[in-house]
């Protein structure tokens, strides 16, 4: 199986397979590890993206993060919610910076996983929380069904989150982002293989690497023209040459998303 989700990892998982996440997809642990950065991005502020939520454990230890789409709504991915509980779990909106104290923390009072998801690299990677508390920051739009066109390759898209700044590396307090483009279908195709669902799945990528999305970056946005088109799922390692990014295609799973947003 290639390579791994981008939740939370252990530090006993991190050191024990350093060398084995290129070829095993690693389930959302209990326990997270020191929350961290986007690979090769530049700090930004929840300010400049107010949408943008830390998703964190009830001690408020960030391991995903997620999109505010309504004041009550927020789109993740499913790999993060795996074996998580409505108590344990808190979204926090408003905060830069992980070892904040400011911003709005929220308890959930739904948690919705895509009920075929199985594991990321089988797609079906969405889930939407219910926050018992509403945020009053902005929220994003989101693609709907027949928004198919914006995928197109080499179209320039936004990524967003708290985590890893290296694979297994070492971590950033603040919020970071960085651009990507859009890797066409075919291309992913022939970086991933089967593993690569193409109804399921977008890839935005360099070839040659350097930036990506990283462990504990899973869940949260990519953005195409400022509206969330995509989440972050997997991928073979982080920024490496010829395995771009792995995001859910928000599209195909658009209809069930709005279900969920309007209950």
């Amino acid at each position: 199986m290639f390579g791994s989700n981008r939740a939370r990892k252990t530090a006993a998982v991190l050191t024990a397979t350093a060398a084995a996440a290129a070829t095993a997809l690693l389930g959302a642990p209990s326990a997270a590890a020191a929350p961290q950065p986007i690979v090769g991005g530049t700090t930004t502020t929840t300010t400049a993206y107010p949408f943008v939520m830390q998703i964190t454990d009830a001690s408020q230890n960030q391991f995903c993060g997620g999109t505010l789409v309504s004041a009550t709504k927020v789109i993740t991915a499913a790999h993060c919610m795996v074996g998580e509980t409505t108590g344990s779990v808190r979204v926090v909106g408003g905060r830069t910076y992980l070892n904040g104290t400011n911003g709005t923390v929220s308890k959930v009072s739904k948690i919705w996983i895509n009920p075929d998801y199985t594991d990321a690299t089988n797609g079906d990677d969405v889930a939407v929380l219910t926050l018992s508390t509403s945020m009053p920051y902005t929220t994003a739009s989101y693609v709907s069904s027949s928004d198919t066109s914006v995928y197109a390759a080499g179209t320039t898209a936004r990524i967003l989150g708290w985590g890893t700044t290296s694979e297994n590396g070492s971590s950033s307090n603040q919020l970071r982002t960085a651009t990507v483009p859009i890797v066409a279908d075919s291309g992913c195709q022939s970086s991933y293989g089967s593993e690569f669902v193409q109804t399921d799945m977008v890839c935005a990528g360099y070839t040659s690497g350097g930036v990506d999305t990283c462990q504990g970056d899973s869940g949260g946005p990519l953005l195409i023209g400022g509206v969330l088109a995509g989440i972050t799922s997997w991928g073979n390692g982080c920024a490496e040459a010829g395995y771009p990014g792995v995001y859910s295609r928000l599209t195909t799973f658009s209809s069930l998303v709005t279900a969920q947003v309007n209950s």
